[in-house]
């Protein structure tokens, strides 16, 4: 497995933000649940990191490697897809 590091996440769909500055770290081993109301970001974040969203601001990064750049984005997407779940 490998750890995963959101830094200052931002997101905006024209001028409305859904996203505001999101920061935190799964380490190695660990489980996380995303867990709040409709429309509060709990899907988009995963999509973010499936490079299936792009981010506005912050970083992205997976083991200390920025993942949300665009050079990035091809050579890592299978790896992050496997790992990801959605409800």
């Amino acid at each position: 497995m490998a750890s995963v590091s959101f830094e200052k996440v931002e997101k905006a769909y024209g001028t409305t933000k859904v996203i505001h500055g999101v920061g935190f770290d799964i380490h190695d081993v660990e489980f996380m649940v995303l867990m709040g109301p409709s429309g509060c970001g709990k899907s988009t974040l995963p999509r973010m990191l499936a490079g299936l969203e792009e981010i506005d601001g912050g970083a992205i990064a997976i083991d200390g490697k920025v993942v949300d750049d665009t050079e990035s984005k091809t050579s890592v997407q299978a790896a992050r897809l496997s790992r990801i779940s959605f409800e």
